[in-house]
Order: structure tokens, then C-alpha cells, then sequence
């Protein structure tokens, strides 16, 4: 009762008004989608002025809202149980509501017009994140990851005011590794090579000696009775190595060692040397395991230019290649892709001796266009 008391018929005239509205809503969302868009934005950069509320309803005295019936409380329980146990018939609902016209939002057809400009949007996407993924595969680059190592060479001990360098090398072209034995007497100037004696007691007798400063002491056993390499295995056979020059070794030059020259040990121009061997007497080759592929230059590739480059290199103890540089050019830009692809090899050490050892070698990259 207290809300029919406050209903006026200006509320009526608000409901129909609302109504209105939404119809109008409904009608201008069944339109292109270019129309809502503009009407949104026209309504967001300028929106309609509104007229100031005005307030037209006035308070309605009422004498029902200010008396509050008190009633015992025996007479409210009573009256609960009353309304639990005997709940009084009520007449029948009667709906006087009437339903709303409502289009339906399935049977309008879309505008083509919007379904065109859908389809284009998402097929423009789709191909650039194809464009993108494209690309980047063309682009990607294995790289394997190479550790590099310099490898210091093996230097006796010596005064802190000179400087080590040089070595030596020499043999006698024998098939059998050469044999253990002494290193000769030191000298500055070199008479007579290393070697096995072949005739006792000559008459002319020089010693022979090793180009090697004075104040150098080198890992000798002075103990052994015949001249060779201190760290051979090889103690069956009287042998001079596979080298030449005389000395012992697999080098050449009158030294002991894998160098030229005749100092002891690798390198070249007497001294104690020290860097990488060769192969050969002992000493392995290193075994290839990953060579990628050398890429053609555009020079090369446009004059269908082909051939073989000779690449020389040091391949450490880890396998690593270092100290790559060209032996034969091959010109054209392919000399520099050939460096590239061959920085990225692997190799399985060579073995002197059961231990790994650092080695010199040329590799010969071949570009052909098949």
C-alpha cells in the first residue's frame, strides 16, 4: 500500500519514455557497424548536452507510516504457528504484464560489407606472423660453441734475462721411431750432428753437440750410454727417427726433436723449442668430427667460380683450431669463407705418447658448384 501511496503518474510517463529509448538503441544497433562507430565517437567527442534535473515529485503526508501497531508477543507467536500450520488460501496469481516485441538478433543478416573488412583484417595478421616466422628461419644461424685454449708451450728453466725460442729436429729416414738414449753436449756452434755411432774408435774423433745457449739446462738422463731422445719409448732398436739432417727425431736439421734446426724439441733455429708437432714418429693425426659446410661468396658464386683452398692450422690438445691461416689462395672471397668454416671445426686430438698433443696440419676445403 505505502508504494501506491508514492507512485505518480509522472513515473508512468518515465517508463514509456525509457522504453522508447531502448527501442531506439535496438534499432541503431541493427544498422552497419560504420554507423555505431561514428555514433559512439560523435558521442565521445561531443555528447549532448542534457537538460539540469529537475525534481518534480513532492512528499506525501501519511498518518499509516507514522503509527506503529505494538502487539503482544504471545499474539505474534500464536500467530506464526496459525500461518505454518493452517496457511491461509490465497486467490489465483493473475499476470496482467504484457510481453515486449523483441527482434530477434539471429534472423538480422550481417552487413557484407563488415564481414569483408573482418576477413581482410585477419588474413593481413596471419600473413605477417608468417612473414615474421619466415624470416627468422632464413636468417637463423647454428652456431656451435667452440672453446679456444692457447696451450703455452713447454719451456725449460732459464735466466729471467733471456728469452727462449728456436728448436730442433733431425732422424736418418729409419722406418722405427727413434731410440732413447742422452741429449749430446751443449754449444753455440753446431760441428758435428747427433747421431749413432757405426765405427768404434775413430781416428778423427769430433764430438758431437746441440746448438743450445750455455746457461740452458734441459730434462736429460745423463745415466743412459748411447745418444738419443730422453722421452722415447723406444729402447729395442738402435734407430735415428723418420726425420732428416741427421739428429735424431722426426724433424729435420741436425737437432733432436719434431722441429728445424739443430736445437731440441719443436719449432725451428736452435734453442729448446716449444709448440706444436707434426705427424708422423709417433705422433697421430687428428681425426675430423664436425665441418660444416663453407658458404660461397657473391663474387664467386655470380662467375661460378670454383676450386680447392689450402687452409693451415694448429689443432690443440682440445681439438680446437687455432692460428687458422691460408697456405694456398684460392682468391675471390672464398679464402676468408674458407677461415670461417674452418674455425668451426672439431677434431679429436692427435696422441703422442698416450697424451694429446697440440699439431700442425693443412686442410684442403674444396668449393664446387654442383
Amino acid at each position: 500500500m505505502g508504494n501506491s501511496d508514492l507512485s505518480k503518474p509522472e513515473a508512468e510517463a518515465q517508463d514509456s519514455r525509457l522504453t522508447e529509448v531502448q527501442r531506439d538503441v535496438l534499432q541503431e544497433a541493427d544498422g552497419p557497424m560504420w554507423v555505431s562507430l561514428w555514433s559512439n565517437l560523435r558521442d565521445a567527442f561531443r555528447p549532448v548536452k542534457q537538460p539540469p534535473l529537475q525534481l518534480t515529485s513532492q512528499p506525501v503526508a501519511s498518518t499509516s507510516l507514522n503509527v506503529i501497531d505494538e502487539e503482544p508477543i504471545w499474539t505474534t507467536l500464536w500467530n506464526n504457528l496459525h500461518d505454518f500450520f493452517a496457511p491461509p488460501k490465497l486467490p489465483p496469481l493473475e499476470l496482467t504484464s504484457a510481453p515486449i516485441a523483441v527482434p530477434d538478433r539471429m534472423a538480422v543478416k550481417r552487413n557484407p560489407m563488415s564481414q569483408a573488412v573482418s576477413f581482410g583484417a585477419h588474413a593481413l595478421v596471419l600473413g605477417l606472423i608468417f612473414l615474421l616466422v619466415l624470416a627468422d628461419w632464413h636468417t637463423r644461424q647454428v652456431k656451435q660453441k667452440v672453446t679456444v685454449v692457447d696451450v703455452p708451450p713447454f719451456m725449460p728453466v732459464a735466466p729471467a734475462k733471456l728469452t727462449m725460442g728456436g728448436g730442433g729436429g733431425g732422424g736418418n729416414h729409419e722406418i722405427v721411431e727413434a731410440s732413447r738414449g742422452k741429449l749430446p753436449q751443449m754449444a753455440k756452434t753446431q760441428i758435428t750432428p747427433p747421431q749413432i755411432l757405426r765405427i768404434d774408435h775413430p781416428k778423427l774423433a769430433v764430438e758431437p753437440t746441440i746448438k743450445m745457449p750455455n746457461p740452458i739446462k734441459l730434462p736429460d738422463q745423463a745415466s743412459l750410454p748411447n745418444l738419443g731422445i730422453p722421452q722415447s719409448p723406444q729402447v729395442a732398436l738402435a734407430s735415428q727417427g723418420s726425420g732428416g739432417g741427421s739428429g735424431f727425431g722426426t724433424g729435420n736439421g741436425g737437432g733432436i726433436g719434431s722441429g728445424n734446426g739443430g736445437g731440441v724439441g719443436p719449432g725451428e733455429g736452435g734453442g729448446y723449442g716449444g709448440g706444436p708437432m707434426s705427424p708422423g714418429g709417433g705422433v697421430s693425426n687428428p681425426v675430423l668430427l664436425y665441418a660444416p659446410d663453407p658458404e660461397f661468396s657473391d663474387e664467386a658464386r655470380r662467375a661460378k667460380y670454383q676450386g680447392i683452398c689450402v687452409v693451415g692450422l694448429i689443432v690443440d690438445a682440445q681439438g680446437n683450431p687455432q692460428q687458422v691461416h691460408v697456405v694456398r689462395p684460392l682468391g675471390m672471397g672464398l679464402d676468408e669463407k674458407a677461415m670461417e668454416a674452418v674455425r668451426q671445426y672439431k677434431f679429436k686430438p692427435a696422441m703422442y705418447h698416450g697424451h694429446a698433443v697440440p699439431v700442425t696440419i693443412n686442410i684442403e676445403v674444396n668449393f664446387r658448384i654442383y
